[in-house]
């Protein structure tokens, strides 16, 4: 299914040429992944006074995606970064400092920490404060079905949560096509399942699903997906996609 889809679809936008994959357009689209901080028990935390105020950044987990709406469950990450991506000057910051101080053999004994000691107090990935404010789909990493959650640019993700964003796409029209069982069928094509017939939603595999043009797609259709997505009928999205991609029913 995955080879057809991507070879040869007709739909609303009558296009007939390879279909680009999420994230394929550099300069428009995004897939990416969460922060990983090395030390979650140190780095996370639901105490809104722990440290200064500018160094706690709300944090979208994967418990936060569970509805299918996106409801923060109030964890923060102890940020470290400034918004320019340099890490901030401890002085500056006397409880952060503090905070750290107090468990600076925990973060001190990190990889990414022996190999750079003077920067010890990092996040193994940086903060890229540009993403919090941008609207994305989250999708959490192990899930039975494809689990597209939309974040209007309020949290940051946590490493157990992939993220697309695009500055072409609605991203509520972008999440009903995602939704369906026809964009499931590309991870289908190339994840490998775990226990239980879960599937892994990582962005090698998020990037392997094509879409249409945005602009291609007919006004109806974009009304269907989005109504699709915020009802989370997953029926509704599958009928809408298939009218998209060209194909008269889900091949086996």
């Amino acid at each position: 299914m995955a080879g057809r889809l991507a070879g040869e679809t007709g739909g609303s936008g009558g296009t007939h040429r390879a279909l680009p994959a999420v994230g394929g357009r550099q300069d428009r689209d995004r897939v990416g992944i969460g922060i990983a901080t090395g030390a979650d028990k140190v780095f996370l935390t639901k105490d809104g006074s722990l440290v200064e105020n500018d160094r706690l950044l709300p944090m979208a987990m994967v418990r936060d995606t569970t509805s299918g709406s996106l409801h923060w469950s109030g964890t923060y990450l102890v940020n470290p970064w400034t918004a320019e991506g340099d890490l901030v000057d401890l002085s500056a910051y006397p409880r952060l400092a503090a905070y750290f101080e107090e468990h600076s053999a925990a973060l001190r004994k990190r990889y990414v920490a022996v190999k750079q000691p003077e920067r010890w107090y990092k996040t193994i990935d940086k903060v890229d404060h540009r993403l919090t404010r941008r609207p994305k789909l989250l999708f959490p990493d192990m899930k039975l079905t494809i689990h597209p959650v939309l974040d209007q640019g309020e949290l940051y993700p946590h490493h157990n949560l992939y993220f697309i964003v695009s500055d072409v796409w609605d991203m509520r029209v972008l999440g009903g096509l995602l939704l369906s069982k026809v964009a499931e069928a590309f991870v289908e094509a190339y994840a490998v399942k775990m226990r239980g017939e879960t599937l892994r939603f990582q962005a090698q595999y998020l990037r392997k699903i094509r879409v249409p043009d945005p602009g291609a797609l007919s006004k109806s259709d974009r009304n269907a997906l989005a109504e699709a997505f915020d009802k989370r009928d997953v029926a509704a999205a599958a009928e809408a996609a298939l009218r998209v991609y060209g194909l008269a029913e889900l091949p086996d």
